[in-house]
């Protein structure tokens, strides 16, 4: 039995064009709520964008690059030159090199006596130990006694001792400490000269 019997022609119509529009109405229903309006769409994320909210690149979490760190070591310093001198040169800044001392010993004044028959025989001599850097500021004779040998006085203890002694050396002489005769004459080494130095020096 259908549900339009006993209903009018009018009627049956009216029925059926309301069954249609439910039916339609429920299709578009059906269709919208399948499809949805795009006013609840989700980020990448998975969580509902927000309007304002960019969803625009960003850089993913942990890649954030770090610019390598450059390393680099300190320069050693130069080490300083160990240069040594040439073997015989003195070293530079050493006090007390044997040829500064000989050097240094010359400013002691020097006296030179004669103690012989030769006339300017001390004359001779001074010019000698001049010629080779001594200050010789004295040349007379001797006659108080006779030495036996050419000789460089000096009084024991002073600048004259050492330089007398190299005076001696450099001139094939003696060295010796004053006698008494002369032990209260004037600082500086004495040298008195005998016969032998004409003879038995170079320089003569």
């Amino acid at each position: 039995m259908s549900v339009f019997s006993g209903m009018s022609r009018p009627m049956k119509a009216a029925g059926v064009v309301l069954i249609g529009v439910a039916i339609i109405a429920a299709v578009i229903g059906g269709v919208s709520a399948l499809s949805g309006d795009g006013s609840n769409e989700a980020g990448p994320s998975g969580t509902p964008s927000s309007p304002g909210t960019s969803t625009g690149s960003q850089p993913p979490s942990g890649t954030t690059s770090t610019p390598p760190k450059t390393t680099t070591s300190p320069s050693s310093p130069t080490p300083p030159s160990t240069t040594s001198p040439a073997p015989g040169q003195p070293t530079p800044g050493q006090p007390g090199q044997p040829g500064d001392q000989q050097t240094s010993n010359k400013w002691v004044t020097v006296r030179v006596f004669n103690n012989s028959t030769i006339k300017g025989l001390a004359d001779r001599a001074a010019e000698d130990f001049r010629g080779s850097g001594w200050n010789v500021n004295e040349v007379s004779n001797y006659s108080q006694g006779v030495i036996p040998t050419t000789t460089a006085f000096y009084r024991p203890g002073t600048d004259e001792e050492a330089a007398a002694k190299q005076l001696a050396q450099e001139f094939g002489i003696k060295a010796e400490p004053r006698f008494p005769g002369i032990e209260s004459a004037t600082p500086g080494v004495i040298v008195i000269v005998t016969k032998e130095y004409e003879s038995g020096h170079k320089g003569s």
